[in-house]
């Protein structure tokens, strides 16, 4: 049986090992490992039969099984110089490139591609031209040899010798750095020129890559090596100084400093400016004053947390466990913290509005910050801007001034030994201006995320990152706040404790706290549920807890005497002798003792410390129909009363008043507390009522409070600050609230056992007032006809030049109800 044909002996054909990024270029040598079957199975067969093989590149170098469209057409004719095989069975083989082919038709696929080829010669020609490239060529390449250090020396020598510019184009080709595309590009062009204007583009190119990286190196070197060296001489001029016992008290100084600058972490700019006032430092006199002005600089720049920060430890189930082990309720509040820090975790930075806490004086708004703080591991720092005027207090002084330094922020940081503390900026509704500046203007950029990454106090005069630190306010009211650093703030409103939750945080933390304070223990002191409600009903009324904390340690430290005196002594207290602890009570329940009288009314009014309840009282004299204001009333409260007085006016004849009543009575209008001023529309209601009052004889029911602005139609409009109203009025023992109807929604902010132990009549119009609170139907409700306006308005028609009222006609519907 005759042996099988090899293909491989069939003239113009030609085995094809495809490559995955190698190029094989003529008069050059690769080293190849082949792994694949069919490749072993070529290699082998070309190596016995001593015949050539033709080396192809892969268009895709992940093709795993190569077929005739996934190899270049264009490659290299190579002869395999040396082969071996190692013994996971794959080939270590040296091919030499002879000369350049190209495939026209494959003529055999397994178990290896064969296919027909034509070879394809150097298009050389001859000119000055081609010998200045094959030149410039060769120096450009020595030149790129010379930044290579690991590169033989041989190598540029034989550059050197290379005479025949296609030899020289594949040489420098071959052992350049180069992609697999730019590789075959040059294998492809045939002509020689435009390959080697093309190598020479390619050259130049990772020529400037290899200066640029060879430039970087030598600066690195050289700034390392000059750091070393000033290391090293600073060491050896040390300990020449201690050996010779002449240690300069400055240099040692200087020396103290510089290592303090080099340990700070700080950014390039600031180190460079701190290096330059150590070396104006250390070319003045000590006994100069700039001395100490360069030196008290200095020590802020080294003191300052340039790169040290604490990692955040956010764990939301932890976070709500801290905020409710430090404040009772505060459902509101405590979620959306949560929620900020879980934007946050989310995140992995916590960015977004500045929280601000509104509310009056003591409710835990500083308190919250700390609890933050704890539950994400930072540290707490507070910084109280009431009363400040300057704005150099935020900003700094400058150096120029003699004593000057940093302002109240950078002080803060510097504390804080951090620079991502939680930072509580309290009081900052109670900033001023004056002429030395806007504060609040200032804490525009402390407080804005886009800005504050680059602050510049003035005394430093270099720029702090702000933006890692978690800014918090407080603010009593925001009616001082201006609107610009307002809206840079999300507003958190915290409203007063109801008598429930006070009792709850007394027993819970204030107690606990006041006992430990004055060294009592649990069994020797204790204030039962009773006596803690008469001292917050009787003793302090607020809408805060801090006066309730004043008098239960005023209680501890009587219980605290009486043990020093007599140690068996153990203090119980209660309603019976709570007189003993705290003397007499402050406040008194004296509504319906003021109310007693016609012509006084009970309104609400609401302040930054809380909500209160404030009595109106009204009287009429004989006169000329004038109105007399009192109370330290402005102006919106003066034109709230007119408008009541008005509305009264023209229903007088419903009130059975005479037509000249208003013309020859004056009617006094007083509000007590006259050293508070008043002011704001809410109290329109409760005026009319009383004036209603003293006009009818009739009194006003001594539980009811009410709130509402009026019109002249006699309409209620709603108001603001009802639930602080709400809980002042529970506090002074009011049991039934009169509120404008659009308000009636607003119901739900207040605490569910305030709703339950009180009653609230939502009201659109005065008649509707008039009926709850002095019990009876005074004046009909306005009936609106076409265009608005009011039927059952008493009209005036002029008789003999004056005005006189005539009787309006009753509708159809008031002539049936009679």
């Amino acid at each position: 049986m005759p042996a099988p044909k090899n293909p491989l002996t069939a003239a113009g054909s030609i085995g094809i090992l495809p490559l995955q990024e190698a190029v094989l270029f003529p008069n050059t040598v690769i080293p190849l490992a082949v792994v694949k079957k069919p490749g072993i199975q070529l290699v082998e067969e070309a190596l016995r039969d001593g015949k050539p093989i033709g080396l192809t590149v892969l268009k895709n170098r992940e093709t795993e099984n190569p077929g005739p469209d996934d190899v270049q057409r264009v490659g290299t004719i190579g002869t395999v110089q040396k082969m071996l095989k190692v013994p996971d069975g794959t080939l270590r083989c040296i091919v030499a490139g002879q000369q350049v082919f190209k495939i026209e038709q494959f003529t055999q696929t397994e178990p290896y591609m064969v296919a027909g080829y034509t070879e394809l010669p150097d298009v050389t020609g001859s000119s000055e031209e081609l010998v200045a490239m094959q030149r410039n060529l060769s120096g450009l390449f020595q030149k790129l040899l010379g930044y290579l250090p690991q590169a033989p020396r041989e190598m540029e020598m034989e550059v050197q010798n290379i005479t025949d510019p296609n030899l020289l184009t594949y040489f420098v080709a071959s052992t350049m750095r180069l992609d697999t595309a730019d590789r075959q590009a040059l294998l492809e062009e045939r002509n020689t020129m435009k390959r080697m204007r093309k190598l020479t583009m390619l050259l130049t190119k990772e020529l400037e890559v290899v200066e640029l990286g060879h430039k970087i190196q030598s600066d690195i070197q050289r700034e390392m090596e000059k750091n070393q060296r000033e290391f090293y001489l600073r060491q050896q001029l040390r300990a020449i100084q201690e050996e010779l016992g002449e240690v300069d008290p400055q240099q040692s100084e200087m020396n103290e400093l510089r290592e303090k600058i080099d340990e700070a972490q700080m950014p390039e700019d600031v180190k460079k400016a701190a290096d330059r006032e150590l070396d104006r430092l250390s070319k003045v006199p000590q006994a100069s004053p700039e001395y100490s002005v360069i030196r008290t600089y200095l020590d802020w720049l080294v003191q300052m947390p340039w790169g040290k920060e604490t990692a955040d430890h956010i764990e939301i189930k932890k976070a709500r466990e801290i905020l409710d082990e430090d404040h009772y309720d505060l459902e509101k509040i405590k979620d959306r913290i949560i929620e900020y820090l879980a934007v946050g975790k989310l995140r992995n930075r916590l960015t977004g509005p500045i929280l601000c806490f509104v509310g009056p004086p003591g409710v835990g708004k500083t308190s919250l910050g700390q609890s933050i703080a704890r539950a994400m591991g930072r540290k707490f720092v507070r910084l109280s801007v009431g009363g400040v005027r300057d704005e150099s207090e935020i900003r700094g002084h400058r150096r120029t001034y003699i004593g000057s330094m940093p302002g109240t922020i950078v002080r803060a940081i510097r504390d804080a030994g951090t620079r991502n503390p939680v930072m509580m900026i309290d009081e900052i509704d109670k900033v001023g201006s004056d002429f030395r500046g806007d504060p609040q203007s200032a804490l525009l950029e402390v407080l804005d995320p886009e800005q504050n990454n680059t602050f510049r106090d003035h005394y430093l005069d270099l720029p702090f990152d702000l933006s890692q630190v978690l800014f918090v306010c407080t603010a009593n009211s925001l009616d001082t706040i201006s609107g610009p650093l307002r809206d840079r703030m999300e507003i958190i409103q915290l409203s007063g404790y109801t008598e429930l939750e006070k009792v709850q945080i007394a027993k819970r933390y204030l107690i606990p706290k006041q006992r430990k304070a004055n060294g009592i223990k649990e069994t020797q002191g204790q204030i039962n549920d009773a006596a803690l409600r008469l001292i917050i009903s009787d003793y302090t009324r607020e809408a805060g807890v801090r006066n309730l904390e004043r008098e239960i340690g005023t209680v501890f430290r009587k219980i605290a005497r009486q043990i020093a005196e007599n140690p068996r002594y153990k203090g119980r207290v209660k309603p019976e002798n709570l007189h003993e602890f705290l003397s007499k009570p402050r406040f008194y329940s004296e509504v319906k003792k003021r109310v007693a009288s016609v012509g006084v009314s009970t309104g609400m009014f609401y302040t930054p410390v809380g909500g209160d309840i404030l009595f109106i009282e009204t009287t009429v004299m004989p006169g000329t129909g004038k109105l007399v204001l009192t109370g330290q009333l402005g102006d919106v409260m003066k034109e709230s009363a007119q408008a009541a007085v008005s509305f009264l006016r023209s229903r007088s004849g419903e009130l059975g008043l005479a037509e000249d009543y208003f013309a020859k009575h004056d009617l006094h209008i007083h509000v007590p507390a006259g050293a508070t001023p008043k002011d704001g529309p809410s109290a329109g209601i409760a005026l009319a009522t009383a004036i209603t009052s003293l006009l009818t004889g009739t009194k006003v029911d001594p539980d009811v409070a009410m709130t509402g602005e009026i019109t002249l139609t006699g309409q209620v409009l709603p108001i603001g600050g009802l639930k602080e109203k709400v809980l002042g009025a529970k506090r002074a023992g009011i049991k039934k609230i009169l509120l404008p109807k659009r308000n009636e929604m607003d119901l739900d902010d207040i605490p569910k056992e305030v709703r339950d132990t009180m009653t609230f009549v939502p009201v659109e119009e005065l008649s509707e007032v008039l009926y709850h609170a002095l019990g009876k139907r005074v004046i009909t409700p306005v009936e609106l006809g076409e265009g608005g306006r009011a039927n059952n308005v008493v009209p005036m028609r002029r008789r003999n030049g004056a005005l006189k009222r005539t009787t309006a006609a009753p509708s159809r519907s008031r002539r049936r109800s009679r």
